[in-house]
Parts: C-alpha cells; structure tokens; sequence
C-alpha cells in the first residue's frame, strides 16, 4: 500500500471516531432518547461512497467499539450495522444517483431497518425499553442525514478521499 492510499484512509478513519465520540456523549434526558444514531449515518455514507473500501467489515469492527462503549449486547450493533452496510452496498449505485430528497427518504427506512433490529435483538434477549428509544433516532437521523452528507461530501472533494 502505498503512502497516499494509506493517507486517504485517515479522513473516514477519523470521521468514525468522532461519531463514536458522539455517540457515547452524555446529553440531557430527553435529549438522549432523540440523539441520531450517528454511527449509522456515517457508515452509511461511506459504504455508499466508497464501497469496496467502507463496508460489511467496518461496520462490524465500529459495530463492536459501539457496543462495548455502551455496554450493550455485545454483536447488536455490529450485525445491525453490517446488515445495513450490506444494503447500502447492494444499492449503492442506484441510490448515489438520487437527488437529495429522495436519497434521503431513502435513508428513512434503512434507519428503521436497523433500529428494528436492534428492537428485535434487545427483545429476544429479555431487554426492555420504551418505544421513543428506538423510533426517536429514526425521525433525528433522517432529519440530520442531509446536513451530514453535504458535509462529509464537501469534505471528501476537499481531501480527496477514495481518489
């Protein structure tokens, strides 16, 4: 791997942990319960833009530190992360091409898809919780997406990341 390449690495490398560092930051009461799942978004949009690099297997790994962070079950996050990262992969194509407000009504239901399975995986195992804590982040991701994606977009044009 040459210099260059490995440098192109750092921009997603550091995006990640700063949405893990957001995601692990104590908010007000109601305020957590309406955070968006950051984590998700970003590794939405990098297994959108740069698939063969950012996929099933970095969601996995940022899967992990999530759930080990917030002392979750752990392999939730990663197997919800890695399904929606292999979605986005699948689709990648279709949906880069979308105006904005289409991809981002295309981000809702995926958003949903991975909260459901964190739902469906905390009710197998016996944890409860109320219904704002999974649906909430839906409504705040999707609200969020656009303001995330122009800037990581923007961002990545500036550093050339993937090129």
């Amino acid at each position: 791997m040459n210099r260059d390449h490995a440098a192109n690495r750092w921009p997603v490398i550091g995006s990640l942990i700063f949405g893990l560092m957001l995601m692990i930051m104590p908010l007000p009461g109601a305020a957590e319960t309406m955070r968006p799942d950051w984590l998700a978004l970003l590794v939405i949009f990098w297994s959108m833009q740069l698939p063969r690099t950012w996929s099933v297997g970095t969601a996995w790994t940022v899967g992990i530190m999530l759930d080990v962070t917030q002392g979750t079950l752990l392999g939730q996050h990663a197997l919800a992360l890695c399904i929606v990262a292999f979605i986005i992969v699948r689709f990648h194509l279709l949906i880069r091409v979308f105006p904005l407000p289409q991809l981002t009504a295309s981000i809702f239901p995926v958003l949903a898809l991975y909260q459901f399975l964190l739902f469906w995986i905390n009710g197998v195992a016996g944890v409860s919780a109320p219904s704002s804590v999974y649906w909430a982040p839906v409504i705040t991701g999707t609200l969020v997406w656009p303001v995330v994606y122009l800037y990581l977009s923007s961002w990545r044009y500036r550093t050339r990341v993937g090129a």
